[in-house]
């Protein structure tokens, strides 16, 4: 007894013919955009690295945009999701430092003279992924250097529009939980304290104190390369170099989240 099956789709895979692997990657337009500016060997093993890190921050902000878009429409479920993405990303952010650690500080003074005034710090897109998180800094926008009106416009964006935080307080006020500055605390506490209730607004907030910590663990991770590779010497860009990247190590996005803890 045979049956007639559908005939197979001859559109897709190899013989449908209309979209190839390197097309749909643009490969062609991504492997070219390594240019060293110098014969280092090295230089292009720290290229890629850093183009690679713009690629990771430009999908964190494209997901972190659709958590904090998922707070706010109470689905709390969604943005829990989309956050053990972002968890996922972020520890390759820090894992990533040991490629960059595999070159010596010999390869790196060979070719290190040719980035000045280029610095890590004008990086437009960490700035966007900092602000969004609730890290705000409107000087930032008259201490980058060269960059573009799209870009200080995205920033400028970044200053006025919503933080992931306040989209948890709204998930908070849309339980009927107060989120005044002298009332946060306590609903915090009753999160806490009341699982029963309350566990998916308990774990989105231990969602937001892993993307902070994980963004913390990075930028510790980045400091402790940068004083391998070039000790105290001053940054390529002018900034003190480690120190000030040391400093920023305490940065936190969500202090009452880390507050709490004394509280309980």
């Amino acid at each position: 007894m045979g049956f007639n099956a559908d005939p197979p789709d001859r559109r897709f895979g190899e013989e449908g013919g209309q979209l190839s692997y390197g097309g749909y990657l643009r490969l062609t337009e991504l492997l070219a955009q390594q240019q060293p500016q110098s014969q280092a060997p090295d230089e292009l093993l720290f290229i890629t690295v850093h183009q690679v890190y713009e690629l990771w921050f430009k999908l964190l902000l494209h997901e972190l945009e659709a958590a904090r878009s998922a707070m706010f429409n109470g689905e709390l479920w969604q943005a829990r999701h989309v956050f053990q993405r972002v968890h996922s990303v972020e520890r390759v952010l820090v894992e990533q430092v040991q490629v960059l650690e595999t070159m010596t500080p010999q390869d790196f003074l060979a070719f290190r003279s040719k980035l000045s005034p280029a610095s890590g710090f004008q990086s437009v897109q960490f700035r966007e992924l900092e602000f969004l998180s609730g890290a705000k800094d409107a000087r930032y926008l008259d201490r980058i250097r060269d960059a573009s009106e799209e870009e200080l416009a995205r920033l400028r964006r970044r200053l006025i529009e919503p933080t992931l935080w306040d989209a948890y307080l709204t998930a908070l006020s849309q339980r009927d939980l107060p989120v005044s500055d002298a009332e946060i605390m306590d609903s915090l506490l009753a999160v806490a304290r009341d699982r029963r209730s309350h566990d998916d607004l308990w774990q989105l907030a231990e969602d937001l104190l892993t993307h902070d910590e994980t963004a913390q663990l990075w930028r510790m991770r980045h400091v402790q390369m940068v004083e391998r590779q070039i000790g105290t010497k001053s940054g390529t860009g002018g900034s003190t170099g480690a120190p000030y990247l040391r400093g920023r190590t305490r940065l936190h996005y969500f202090p009452l989240l880390w507050e709490l803890r004394a509280w309980l």
